[in-house]
């Protein structure tokens, strides 16, 4: 896949509608027009390789152990704690290979499996880290994909809310904490994590390419064109950025 495919295959899950935005195929798109050298295959058999064992899992097993079980387990992906900021951990391809990453990231590999065996996973937009929400038959629970996809408690939620600074009334409300979110806006989520860590190294081509990237998967957001901007003067393209600009 070139560049210019992967810029093809963005637009056109940013111009679809939310019900069949394709994660996978986009995040996969994504991480080859970071660095389109790279083969794509680990992370293809990762992704089939995941759907297999959850069906497999998911008819004996209930949905969050199944999730867990699978993803943490058997596939050994998990969160780098060592390593948080280095750029390969919001690459579903380098992730393939390391089995470690974002939790956005790795978000994307239990959201493609969950959906591919009918589960109802979603992502959730908690402040300051990622989180997953499972349907059971006892109601939704929050997963962590960054601590083996294991269960958080309401009342550690609660907390976690409180140290990102909600007040306390909002953090005890679990029904906005746990709010799902479209597969479309977890992408999203992630190439945010790349603009800002990439703004901060001053790695401005890399920068530019994630904003581009939100611009594409968002049509409708002018936001992103103003970061591609930035990122061009950071480069010294003012022509460029007067064009994202316009």
């Amino acid at each position: 896949m070139t560049r210019e495919e992967a810029e093809a295959i963005l637009t056109r899950a940013g111009e679809g509608p939310d019900e069949s935005f394709p994660l996978f195929e986009a995040a996969l798109a994504c991480a080859v027009h970071d660095d389109p050298s790279r083969d794509t295959k680990a992370a293809i058999d990762l992704a089939n390789d995941a759907v297999e064992r959850l069906r497999r899992r998911a008819e004996s097993e209930s949905p969050e152990e199944a999730v867990a079980e699978t993803l943490a387990g058997d596939l050994r992906l998990t969160g780098d704690v060592i390593t948080y900021d280095h750029p390969d951990n919001a690459d579903v391809i380098a992730i393939a290979h390391r089995r470690k990453g974002l939790p956005v990231a790795l978000g994307v590999f239990y959201l493609h499996a969950a959906r591919a065996v009918g589960l109802e996973l979603y992502g959730v937009d908690f402040p300051g880290h990622f989180l997953l929400r499972i349907e059971t038959d006892e109601g939704p629970l929050a997963l962590d994909p960054f601590s083996e996809g294991r269960v958080v408690l309401p009342s550690e939620l609660s907390r976690r809310a409180l140290r990102t600074g909600l007040m306390p009334d909002v953090a005890a409300r679990l029904e906005l904490l746990m709010a799902p979110i479209s597969d479309r806006a977890v992408l999203i989520r992630l190439q945010n994590n790349i603009f800002a860590r990439a703004q901060q190294a001053k790695d401005w081509p890399r920068a530019e390419r994630s904003a581009l990237r939100r611009a594409l998967l968002n049509p409708k957001d002018h936001r992103p064109w103003l970061d591609v901007a930035a990122a061009r003067e950071g480069q010294g393209a003012l022509a460029g950025a007067l064009q994202a600009l316009s």
